[in-house]
């Protein structure tokens, strides 16, 4: 994009105004991260599993003017989010559990790690991530990956580090678990390797090289993703998320018991479930496991009187991967209809196996599927709330937006936020003002 082109949108209007009133006048630097919606492929990158999600045309932006002394100033336009500060270093103080800035520290600690020049350039910067045009918050579109990806952008262009961006979006991946999470590398993969009108499957299991298997699908032309918002936040950090990951990690060391070598879900892909079940219990404790030699020691919060779903979260997994594959091969194969279905599939899994719904959900995927054109929707993201995903024909989409809009607001009383998203590239330097 031309930046005369740019700084004359209202939104890099305000911001560059914002920022000078806080940094005074001088050169800024841009730099982006979209978010993504998953079309399928939910909970599975984590357990080593496949993904396909895209890139969003709603971003993260930081605007940035470097500083020499290490220091990390950082304000938000939105008033919800204090500023901060902190020194680059290898290790970086984190702040009380949920703050924002704790996405950025991570970030820079990781990047700190890995740029030998010293000392690290630092920066003041501002971050742009409000409506309409920012990530929305808590809806499953992966703000929090976004503004950690956004942060490892500026400073590795700031520190002139240009690693491979596979690379790069492992290591903002690991960078990310400093909040709390041990989330996988989906949201960073697709936030920074996104093609416009593009979907990437990921294979999540590296290659012994450290590597990641990546490749791109074309979207089908005469359809559009569209976006609908519940209006309900979810929280990612702890709780329920990590009782998943714990309850992948059992299931795994039981099936080892019979299944030798085996580290990850992944690697019982070809055996039929039926085989697995019986090994697997349908409930227990966190405290039963541990006396059973099953070590859950890392994963932060998970209290041992949790109870973990072990046979119904292994199987949302297990079949999951299986409706990737197939999803793949229906893109390529121009079978749209069939990926329809497996959207379908993949939500009941989500709902049924993965408990991961919520009822206004629910009532948002019942609407949408009930509409003339919508060939398939589904929860994205975390769960527990936030977006639903839906394939739609592009020439029901003003009807399905409107529809949507009020049959959930008279359902509910919430207004969603309903749009049309456009697969976008991926994250990193836009453009420089000099002034």
């Amino acid at each position: 994009m031309k930046e005369t082109t740019l700084f004359e949108q209202p939104r890099y209007q305000t911001a560059v105004s914002h920022f000078h009133s806080l940094y005074g006048p001088g050169d800024i630097a841009v730099f982006r991260a979209p978010g993504r919606v998953n079309l399928i492929g939910e909970h599975t990158d984590y357990n080593h599993g496949y993904v396909m999600p895209v890139a969003i045309d709603r971003d993260v932006v930081i605007l940035a003017r470097s500083r020499a002394d290490g220091v990390v100033r950082l304000a938000n336009v939105e008033p919800d989010f204090a500023p901060f500060s902190f020194t680059l270093s290898r290790d970086i103080p984190s702040a009380p559990p949920g703050d924002w800035s704790n996405y950025v520290r991570g970030a820079a600690q990781m990047v700190a790690r890995q740029v030998e020049q010293r000392p690290l350039i630092g920066f003041d910067g501002l971050v742009v991530a409000a409506p309409p045009y920012g990530v929305p918050r808590g809806a499953g579109l992966s703000s929090s990956s976004a503004l950690t990806v956004a942060a490892a952008v500026t400073l590795a262009h700031l520190n002139e580090w240009q690693p491979p961006l596979d690379q790069f979006a492992a290591r903002c991946s690991r960078a990310e678990w400093y909040v709390g999470t041990r989330g996988g590398v989906m949201d960073h993969f697709a936030s920074l390797l996104g093609r416009p009108g593009q979907a990437l499957f990921l294979d999540c299991r590296p290659g012994e090289n450290g590597r990641y298997a990546t490749q791109y699908a074309t979207l089908p032309s005469g359809y559009q993703l569209l976006i609908a918002n519940s209006g309900v936040k979810h929280r990612n950090v702890g709780g329920g998320y990590n009782y998943r990951v714990a309850a992948c990690r059992a299931g795994v060391a039981l099936l080892r018991r019979q299944f030798a070598g085996v580290t990850h879900l992944r690697d019982v892909e070809n055996v039929d479930w039926m085989e697995l079940e019986p090994l697997l219990p349908e409930e227990t404790a966190v405290s039963n496991l541990i006396q059973q030699g099953i070590d859950l020691g890392d994963i932060p919060n998970l209290p041992t009187d949790a109870r973990l779903r072990v046979r119904a979260n292994c199987r949302h997994v297990w079949s999951e991967n299986w409706r990737v594959r197939q999803a793949v091969d229906a893109l390529n194969g121009g079978d749209i209809a069939r990926l329809g279905q497996l959207l379908h599939a993949a939500h009941a899994s989500a709902r049924d196996d993965y408990d991961i719904s919520c009822p206004e959900i629910e009532t948002l995927v019942g609407i949408l599927n009930s509409q003339p054109g919508v060939l398939g929707a589904r929860l994205t993201g975390a769960g527990w709330g936030g977006c639903v995903v839906a394939l739609v024909e592009a020439g029901e989409i003003t009807a399905v937006v409107h529809h949507a809009q009020t049959a959930y607001h008279a359902a509910t009383g919430i207004d969603p936020d309903v749009f049309v998203c456009t697969p976008s590239g991926g994250a990193g330097f836009v453009a420089a003002l000099e002034r």
